[in-house]
């Protein structure tokens, strides 16, 4: 069975930094793309942010050079360095791949507030 668990979402002022993970277990992780979405209250769950295995990244343009997403394919974790946070960037995070028959997280809270 294929665990995805994320890890590290706070309640943070604006402009200041947070780093998500999202350890996964019962797969072969250095194989898989891995995605962090995230859903405002009311909102549609929005792609943010994608790695292949060979290291590829992709942003969504809302967060295009404040995030960076990476992968640790020892510890079988992938992160996302959040900066420069932003009220509106205030959501669920959730850790996706598409491996298998598609996996997510159960999501880490992200809120950024004065």
């Amino acid at each position: 069975q294929v665990y995805l668990v994320e890890s590290g979402g706070a309640l943070v002022l604006p402009g200041e930094s947070l780093r998500l993970s999202c350890k996964a277990s019962g797969m072969n992780f250095k194989i898989a793309t891995m995605d962090w979405y995230r859903q405002a209250p009311g909102k549609q769950r929005e792609l943010v942010a994608r790695i292949t295995s060979a290291g590829v990244t992709n942003y969504s343009e809302f967060v295009q050079g404040r995030f960076t997403v990476s992968r640790d394919n020892v510890r079988r974790t992938l992160y996302l360095e959040m900066n420069d946070l932003e009220p509106e960037d205030t959501a669920t995070y959730y850790c996706h791949t598409d491996y298998g028959r598609g996996f997510w997280g159960p999501g880490t809270q992200v809120t950024v507030s004065s």
